[in-house]
């Protein structure tokens, strides 16, 4: 059984595990610290539990001390232990990108060993060495140097939670500063949102050539005239009406539209992950929301149900679709880079024959930055504009949505000014 003994404020846990050739003692150790807001009660059944967890992991063998672990077999047991267990699939995946660059440059140090210098020389190696891709080289940015930052603090937190070592070295390093750039939120403007929408509803022609003929008169032409598809017209109405991300969007099933209530409800997410589409619950919990739609919006999904409905029962035995909003050919879930592919040749094509003002070519997630930036404009508060894009925190819509936030300051400078300035007649 496990000895325990009081150090100071924590707890020792002892469990021995005989003695070597020579006789010497062999034993792990850990430390406990006491929960200040548990009773006395409270905690003495916790260390007791831990203790307990800790002899088990010791005797079977799972439990490796940070002084004989190096950095890249820990990562090993916290993907196995932990992340698999813990973590969203997108979030894994995102790491292993990162460990890529990490393990080469730390992975062999031990655990314990493991100093804020190492981890601060990583980070001053790749702003100094950047990388090579396609016989490029390229520089990382501030931006990536700082996840590659919380991804690294995020693995030693489990490893001081687990009792491998005393303390996170990333709390003393300083990952070069993000500069925070609102031009880099582009999104569309008040006309530029009409102008776009205004052009889903038009017609476009697509000439095909024919092949050169032996004769050298000039080959063949044929004009065919098309439409956006009503599902784009209706994804890309959403996204703007609605500020949804794009996995939002793509994860809708029928059953998530209240037509009665005008209102779409978002309950799942869909992301690609090493090459496979995956639908799951939100990483938070404010990302499960309800956001009510213009009805001019509401039409335009019946429609585009009606449509659908219309599909399926021609296609008959062939459809293999489960409901979703947005699909493919076969009613499948419609791939998720499908509207971003689209949306670019919707606006390069408007581009290309326009004799009026050019379209920003945006990000399809420029929508979404759209919707919010016009939402602020329009003076809703902050909060309400926060919740209806899913954010955990109001803080977060300020620190994206500053831009915003100070051209309505500007506004609301000039329109004190008239009120309280302007001289009686």
């Amino acid at each position: 059984m496990a000895s325990i003994r009081k150090r100071g404020s924590s707890y020792q846990i002892i469990v021995s595990l005989g003695r070597d050739m020579s006789g010497r003692k062999l034993s792990e150790s850990t430390t406990w610290t006491p929960d200040e807001s548990r009773t006395a009660k409270q905690n003495e059944k916790a260390l007791a539990d831990f203790a307990y967890d800790f002899e088990k992991a010791v005797r079977s063998g799972k439990y490796l001390s940070g002084e004989k672990m190096t950095y890249a077999e820990f990562i090993g047991l916290w993907r196995s232990e932990y992340a698999e267990k813990q973590l969203e699939a997108t979030t894994i995946e995102r790491s292993d990108i990162a460990f890529k660059t990490i393990l080469p440059a730390i992975g062999h140090i031990k655990l314990a060993a493991l100093l804020p210098l190492h981890i601060q020389t990583l980070y001053s190696t790749l702003q100094k060495g950047g990388y090579s891709i396609n016989g490029k080289h390229k520089t990382y940015s501030n931006n990536t140097i700082k996840r590659i930052h919380a991804v690294i603090s995020g693995t030693l937190n489990i490893a001081v939670m687990w009792g491998l070592i005393d303390s996170n070295p990333c709390n003393r390093v300083k990952p070069p500063k993000v500069q925070k750039n609102p031009t880099n939120i582009r999104h569309f403007t008040v006309d530029e949102v009409k102008t776009f929408l205004g052009y889903l509803d038009k017609d476009y022609s697509v000439t095909y050539r024919g092949k050169a003929r032996k004769d050298g008169n000039p080959p063949g032409e044929c004009i065919e005239f098309h439409t956006v598809p009503t599902q784009l017209k209706t994804f890309y109405n959403l996204a703007i009406f609605g500020g949804f991300r794009r996995g939002e969007l793509i994860a809708l099933k029928w059953s998530d539209i209240d037509f009665l209530k005008c209102s779409v409800s978002v309950t799942k997410s869909t992301a690609r992950v090493k090459g496979s589409q995956i639908t799951k619950q939100p990483k938070t919990k404010s990302s499960c929301r309800v956001v009510s739609l213009p009805p001019s919006v509401m039409a335009l999904l019946k429609r585009h149900k009606t449509e659908q409905q219309e599909l399926r029962l021609m296609m008959g035995s062939a459809w293999q679709g489960e409901d979703w909003l947005f699909i493919q050919a076969d009613g499948k879930q419609m791939d998720i880079s499908t509207p971003n592919h689209a949306f670019k040749k919707i606006i390069n094509r408007y581009n290309a024959t326009t004799d009026g003002e050019l379209l920003p070519v945006i990000s399809i997630h420029g929508l979404r930055h759209t919707s919010a930036t016009l939402a602020i404009a329009s003076n809703m508060d902050v909060k309400s504009v926060s919740a209806r894009l899913g954010h955990s925190e109001t803080s977060t819509t300020l620190d994206i949505y500053a831009h915003a936030l100070k051209e309505m300051d500007v506004k609301i400078a000039n329109v004190l000014e008239d009120v309280l300035l302007t001289k009686k007649a």
